[in-house]
């Protein structure tokens, strides 16, 4: 391996040879490229599917109601359904363990006025629970908290875009809002990934928006982020479940569709994780048959090689060369190319997935990247396999008898 004079008879083998070293060479660097650039790709994907559910929690269930459409139970159709505190204590309480967070929401428009500034805003009655509900992030000051909720304090948190709107200039904490004709301390603001329409709502304690509207004990939708170790289909079924006891505390007929309404998140992200396995699967496919495709590749090219060489390999064989010498110079020279192939594949590979960066966003295809461990698998899985390509018709050849080798065309 450290032998000077072996390094120097490869080097000029190589160069005696660029064509046959650059077809070697390109066939172990495009298998490299091509894997590199399509698992990036399928990252890229992956990554886009991730951030499409970022704007709300992933593990999303959403309780609401209408009218019925069905006569039950001696009730008649066309009744309003109503959600109320008891019931989302009821929902909570049914099946603790498999709920991770969740709050109640009263919503209504209203006028808001700070000093000579005014308009009508979304005010969201919640709890504590609602910042991780809706995935904020609190850009100054905190959040409702469950002390706000007992007290039925008149406190609010702010969007971004209500902050931009009314109070403008400094700092929005502290400051007092008049929602309502009621005076409101802003205690945080919050920025929302959904947006300006998110941005441009206001959150105060449910106690306090009911305490409101003359006391009433009202929700207008419960939302629950399910407990995350649940699979889809358990995620589904507790969902299924949440309806059936739901429709059965308020008379609504098992098969009215439309009083009661939950929407679960779970549904979607089972076909869509189905999705995105098919997509992984398609790609990890293609990529480890491009490996292959460079496996086979560079086996053919180096039984070529060494059949080439029978000639030079009967020369040394008659001037007293063994088969380990000429098979360890075989092997030498095939994980050189290899190697240095290899780490050009790998280079072009990742500067081509760096150069597009996000400028494929628009084909859902989102910081496409490959992680340095799978990219060290399939460079090693290629330069043993070019030590195997070359091992093998090198070791056939170091067999042949000398005479045999010397008379081959």
């Amino acid at each position: 391996m450290f032998d000077l004079d072996r390094w120097q008879e490869i080097f000029s083998s190589i160069r005696s040879n660029i064509l046959r070293t650059v077809l070697s060479g390109f066939t172990v660097a495009l298998g490299l490229y091509i894997f590199i650039v399509l698992f990036g790709i399928g990252k890229g994907l992956q990554n886009a599917f991730s951030e499409g559910f970022t704007r709300d929690a992933q593990n999303l269930i959403s309780i609401s109601t209408g009218k019925t459409t069905i006569a039950y139970d001696g009730l008649q159709s066309d009744r309003q359904v109503t959600l109320t505190n008891q019931d989302y204590d009821a929902i909570i309480d049914s099946d603790p363990e498999k709920v991770q967070f969740s709050t109640p929401r009263y919503s209504t428009n209203l006028m808001v006025k700070y000093g000579k500034e005014s308009g009508n805003y979304q005010i969201s009655g919640a709890n504590e629970d609602e910042i991780r509900i809706e995935n904020r992030k609190i850009l100054n000051g905190r959040t409702i908290s469950p002390g706000d909720v007992d007290r039925k304090a008149n406190v609010a948190v702010i969007g971004r875009m209500v902050q931009r709107d009314l109070i403008k200039d400094g700092n929005p904490v502290g400051k007092d809002l008049i929602i309502n004709g009621t005076f409101f301390k802003v205690v945080g603001v919050f920025s929302d990934d959904g947006g300006d329409w998110d941005e441009r709502m206001i959150s105060i304690p449910i106690t306090t928006l009911q305490q409101m509207k003359k006391g009433s004990d009202t929700v207008s939708t419960v939302f629950i982020a399910y407990n995350e170790n649940l699979t889809p289909e358990e995620a589904i079924k507790y969902g299924d479940q949440i309806k059936k006891e739901l429709k059965a505390q308020k008379n609504v007929s098992p098969d009215d569709e439309n009083a009661v309404y939950v929407n679960n998140r779970a549904e979607g992200l089972k076909d869509s994780f189905m999705f995105l396995f098919v997509i992984t699967m398609i790609v990890g496919f293609i990529g480890l048959g491009t490996l292959l495709a460079g496996i086979i590749g560079i086996s053919n090219i180096m039984v070529y090689i060494v059949k080439e060489r029978t000639q030079e390999i009967g020369v040394r064989k008659a001037i007293g060369a063994k088969p380990k010498s000429i098979v360890g110079l075989i092997m030498q020279e095939s994980m050189v190319i290899t190697v240095v192939s290899g780490l050009i594949g790998v280079g072009l590979g990742v500067l081509t997935l760096m150069l597009v960066g996000d400028s494929l966003e628009k084909y859902f295809i989102k910081d496409p990247n490959v992680g340095w461990g799978l990219i060290l698998a399939a460079f090693v899985s290629l330069v043993l396999s070019g030590l195997i390509a070359g091992f093998v018709p090198a070791y056939r050849a170091s067999r042949i008898k000398p005479i045999e080798a010397l008379r081959a065309e």
